[in-house]
C-alpha cells in the first residue's frame, strides 16, 4: 500500500489531482469490485495515507439460514468474528483485495484510470476558468503543417490558436513565448477547451492595463478599442484625474509603453485618442491623425454624422482602403460621411 500511496502523492505533485480525490475514486473502485465479486456493495473502506493504512471490511447479516452467501454470513462463521454475534447482527469481514475476480479486478483499475482522466479535466477547466478574459503568456508547442493551427501550452493545460486568431503576416515559431487573450472557456466531449486568439480587441486592452499603471490604478479609462489585427488599433481612452493626461499616460515618456505593446503586436499601429462625452468632439478625436473642422449630426437623430475636413486631408481621414474612417466609426459606435471643404464628400461605415 505504501507504492500505492506514493504514487497517489507523485499524482498530486506532477499534474496537480488531489489525493482525496483519487481516495474517492479508488473507493468507488473497491464497492464496485465488492458487488462484482460478491454481489454486494455494503462495505466499509478505511484508508488512510499517512500511516499507510488500507482495509475493507464486507458487511453481512448473521442468518440462520444462509441464502444469498454474498450478503449473509451464517451464525458459527460470525462467531468467529465477534463471539456474541446472533442472528440480525450485522458483522465486517475483514477482505484479501488480491483475491477480487480478474473482472473485478479490470473494472476497479478502468475506475481509477477514469478518476485520473477526470481529475485531469478538472484541473484544466480550473487552470482555464482563472484565465477566462484575461492576457496570458502561452508557449508555442507545435504548428500544424497543413492548418497553420498552433498548438499552445498555458500552464499546464493545452489550447489551440487556429490561424484565423493568429495576427496576419505573423510567423509563430515552435519554442516561441506569445501573448494570447482567452475570449472563452467551455466544456465539450473532449474535455474543457480555451478560445484564444492575438486577434481580439481585448487583447489590446489587457495589453495597456499590464503597460500603464495608471489604466490599471483606474486613474485612466479605456472606453473603446477598435482594431483590424495586424494593421491598426484605436484606442480611446479617459482620465478621471485632471492633473493626468491620459493619453500622455498611454503613450509614455519617450513613447516607450505603446512601443512594448507596438513590439508585441508585430508592428501593429496604434492611435491613442482622448474620449469626450461630447460626441462631436469625440468623433473629430477618432478620425485621428486627419484634422477636421465640423461634424454635424443627423438631423433624424440616428447615430450617424457628416464630418468636414480641408481638402488635403480627406485621404488622411479616409485612410489605406478607408481603414481610418472604418476603425473610428467601430470606436465610436457612429456612421460617418466625411466630406472635404471643398464639397465632393465619400461615404464610409
Amino acid at each position: 500500500m505504501s507504492e500505492i500511496f506514493e504514487a497517489l502523492h507523485l499524482l498530486e505533485k506532477e499534474r496537480g489531482i488531489p489525493v482525496d480525490f483519487m481516495l474517492e475514486k479508488i473507493r468507488k473502485a473497491i464497492l464496485t469490485a465488492c458487488k462484482n465479486s460478491y454481489g454486494n456493495d455494503d462495505a466499509v473502506i478505511n484508508i488512510d495515507p499517512e500511516k499507510d493504512e488500507f482495509e475493507v471490511f464486507l458487511r453481512k447479516t448473521v442468518a440462520e439460514d444462509v441464502e444469498d452467501p454474498g450478503k449473509e454470513i451464517s451464525v458459527e462463521k460470525a462467531r468467529e468474528i465477534a463471539k456474541d454475534a446472533v442472528a440480525g447482527d450485522v458483522v465486517g469481514i475483514r477482505l484479501d483485495t488480491k483475491q477480487f475476480g480478474r473482472i473485478a479486478a479490470q473494472t476497479a483499475r478502468n475506475i481509477i484510470r477514469q478518476g485520473i482522466r477526470d481529475g485531469e479535466r478538472g484541473q484544466m477547466m480550473q487552470e482555464f476558468q482563472s484565465k477566462h478574459q484575461e492576457l496570458v503568456s502561452a508557449l508555442v508547442e507545435r504548428i500544424d503543417p497543413r492548418t497553420g493551427a498552433a498548438t499552445l501550452m498555458i500552464g499546464k493545460a493545452e489550447a489551440m490558436l487556429p490561424k484565423s486568431e493568429q495576427v496576419g503576416g505573423e510567423q509563430l515559431k515552435e519554442g516561441d513565448y506569445v501573448k494570447v487573450y482567452v475570449v472563452d472557456v467551455r466544456e465539450t466531449e473532449k474535455g474543457p477547451r480555451a478560445m484564444i486568439s492575438r486577434t481580439h480587441p481585448d487583447l489590446v486592452k489587457r495589453l495597456f492595463e499590464n503597460e500603464v499603471p495608471e489604466i490599471y490604478d483606474g486613474v485612466v479609462e479605456i472606453k473603446a478599442v477598435s482594431r483590424e489585427a495586424g494593421s491598426r488599433t484605436k484606442l480611446a481612452v479617459l482620465s478621471h484625474n485632471p492633473d493626468v493626461d491620459a493619453v500622455g499616460a498611454c503613450i509614455g515618456a519617450r513613447g516607450a509603453r505603446v512601443s512594448n505593446i507596438v513590439s508585441e503586436l508585430g508592428g501593429e499601429k496604434i492611435d491613442i485618442v482622448e474620449y469626450s462625452d461630447d460626441i462631436a468632439k469625440f468623433i473629430a478625436s477618432a478620425l485621428s491623425p486627419a484634422d477636421v473642422l465640423s461634424v454635424e449630426p443627423a438631423e433624424d437623430g440616428s447615430r450617424s454624422c457628416r464630418v468636414t475636413v480641408p481638402d488635403n486631408q480627406l485621404s488622411l481621414a479616409i485612410g489605406n482602403k478607408g481603414q481610418n474612417a472604418r476603425l473610428a466609426a467601430k470606436l465610436t459606435g457612429w456612421k460617418i460621411d466625411i466630406k472635404p471643404e471643398s464639397g465632393f464628400y465619400g461615404e464610409t461605415e
